[in-house]
């Protein structure tokens, strides 16, 4: 077994895991079907991009992605490195994402980010070696594990999403903290990345009931 999910039946083997290891999930399951693989590119196009859609609604994010993509091309971290402050500006970055953009192309260039080192490594040791880099904070090392990397056992206990999707399915009083659905999430290693997308994908069923309710 790889510690990536790359196709639908990784997904499957995920859940009837999850189903196994705590039967609240059944019903989930039920209710999502199979959620989306959502894979993106890796590497610095795949974590810049992370870094744009950070506090940012879905459309919002494209339209700042487009526009870096527009001023930035190509969009290597040689060319971050080398842009001056009017050409950041003009990208549509806030300052603390042109700081974190900045950081991120430093680290590659001076050998302390290296992505060639993360598909093998565990969940713990890509969120290290991400946050280390001044500007990756916890969710967008998360996102990266997810969604670039595709690791299984990846998680994103600081998304609200998430957390709003585990109150309602699990029933709890409150929306949880990061580190109490860290630990809540615990018992679903090593498939806590098929976790991840079936709340996601509940979360989108929660949204639509009150779209309909509306």
């Amino acid at each position: 077994m790889t510690n990536l999910i790359t196709t639908t039946a990784d997904l499957e083997e995920g859940m009837a895991a999850l189903c196994a290891l705590d039967p609240r999930w059944y019903p989930i399951v039920a209710r999502t079907g199979i959620p989306p693989l959502r894979r993106r590119e890796g590497g610095f196009p795949g974590l810049a991009a992370i870094i744009v859609s950070q506090q940012l609604s879905v459309a919002s994010a494209r339209a700042v992605w487009a526009r870096v993509e527009s001023v930035l091309s190509p969009l290597t971290p040689d060319r971050i490195l080398a842009a001056d402050d009017e050409a950041m500006r003009l990208s549509g970055l806030t300052r603390p994402k042109q700081r974190a953009m900045r950081a991120v192309a430093a680290a590659i260039a001076e050998g302390r980010l290296r992505f060639d080192r993360l598909e093998d490594a565990t969940a713990e040791e890509v969120h290290r070696h991400l946050t280390a880099v001044p500007g990756i904070g916890p969710w967008t090392a998360d996102i990266y594990l997810l969604f670039c990397l595709g690791h299984r056992d990846g998680f994103a206990p600081g998304d609200l999403a998430i957390q709003e999707a585990a109150r309602v399915a699990f029933g709890l009083p409150a929306r949880p903290v990061a580190a109490a659905l860290e630990a809540l999430a615990e018992p679903w290693r090593p498939w806590r990345g098929v976790a991840a997308r079936l709340l996601w994908a509940e979360y989108a069923v929660l949204k639509s009931r009150e779209g309909v309710n509306a």
